[in-house]
């Protein structure tokens, strides 16, 4: 993967540091929707978390613990997380307040409490082949590396939760085949849809919320002191996969798209329920009963998935609805695909 185009002077000022020009990237400002929501800033912060995944082939592997680029993402990840923090207080100090329950059912009340758009709900009766395609170019950004984020959690657990994550991820990694590896089934159900299976293959054109909803499970998973809530986001995202793989999956056949497309979602149906209860009780109510302190956290990570996706969900369905084009290209993806260098 080479590196994306930038959106503004923020990412500009990122990539000419990726590539050793030490000029200091440009003073940071935010957006009128917030950092969530600000295209430059989401992939300044995008490009500076996949230098511990995959990388870009035009840099070098030793930019990964480059000072430079360490400082300016512990400033932008400090700003993202504040506004995670922000947005979501409510809903965790509503869980903490849940009468009469273990940790799991507090966990649980705040996912069902979760009230976002239904974006497979709309792809299930609505939406038009290419806003079918449109989604998985933009899912294509996190599911190519699905799961991974969590991975790097498992040497900052031990006992109970450590080996719950172990066994899911296993799963989640094929459960030792490799073409039933969730990547490479996401990848199959790309060229069934006739797109691009690369790793990175639709980053400029990836919204702003697309690239956050990234970030976002980068950003906890990434930092040891937040581990409780990349495993709240983890228990968030798998308890609300199972019901919607199978509206999409129904979707997908509808709009006559291969089997292959929809046999992706079909794989996240039923493994998906089972995830849901080991991510919440085996691994999220584990670790709570271990390190009690981190409830709040795991808490905060889980309402952080929720938010970020129903923010996603609002804007890619709005997109939809606002093109003009006949193609049924998204309004988002058209503006994404346009970015200026600042």
């Amino acid at each position: 993967m080479l590196l994306p185009q930038p959106r503004g002077p923020i990412s500009h000022g990122v990539v000419r540091l990726l590539k050793d020009d030490r000029d200091e990237p440009a003073a940071l400002t935010g957006g009128d929707e917030g950092d969530l929501q600000d295209d430059d800033l989401q992939l300044a912060l995008w490009m500076l978390f996949e230098l511990h995944y995959r990388g870009f082939a035009d840099v070098p592997a030793g930019r990964e613990w480059d000072l430079d680029l360490l400082r300016l993402r512990a400033e932008l990840q400090e700003r993202l997380e504040q506004e995670l923090r922000s947005r979501t207080a409510t809903a965790v100090a509503e869980a903490l307040t849940v009468p009469e329950a273990d940790f799991p059912e507090r966990l649980t009340a705040l996912i069902d409490a979760a009230d976002g758009p239904s974006v497979a709900g709309y792809l299930q009766r609505d939406a038009t082949r290419d806003q079918v395609v449109d989604f998985m170019r933009q899912r294509s950004i996190y599911h190519l590396k699905e799961s991974d984020p969590y991975s790097f959690v498992l040497p900052r657990l031990e006992g109970a939760p450590k080996t719950a994550l172990a066994e899911l991820q296993y799963d989640e990694y094929g459960a030792g085949q490799p073409h039933r590896l969730h990547q490479t089934m996401f990848g199959d159900a790309l060229e069934g849809c006739g797109l691009d299976r690369e790793y990175g293959a639709y980053i400029d054109q990836a919204s702003a919320l697309t690239l956050a909803t990234s970030n976002v499970a980068s950003l906890f998973a990434l930092q040891r002191r937040l581990r409780g809530a990349a495993l709240g986001h983890f228990a968030a995202f798998e308890s609300t996969s199972s019901v919607p793989c199978r509206k999409i999956a129904r979707g997908i056949r509808r709009v006559g798209l291969p089997d292959v497309v929809a046999a992706y979602f079909d794989e996240h149906v039923e493994a998906d329920a089972v995830h849901e209860q080991v991510a919440v009780r085996h691994i999220c109510g584990a670790l709570v009963e271990q390190e009690p302190a981190l409830a709040e956290d795991v808490l905060f990570g889980a309402a952080a998935c929720l938010a970020v996706d129903a923010l996603a969900g609002e804007r890619l369905l709005a997109s939809w609805a606002s093109s003009d084009s006949p193609q049924g290209e998204s309004s988002l993806m058209r503006a994404a695909a346009s970015p200026t260098s600042g």
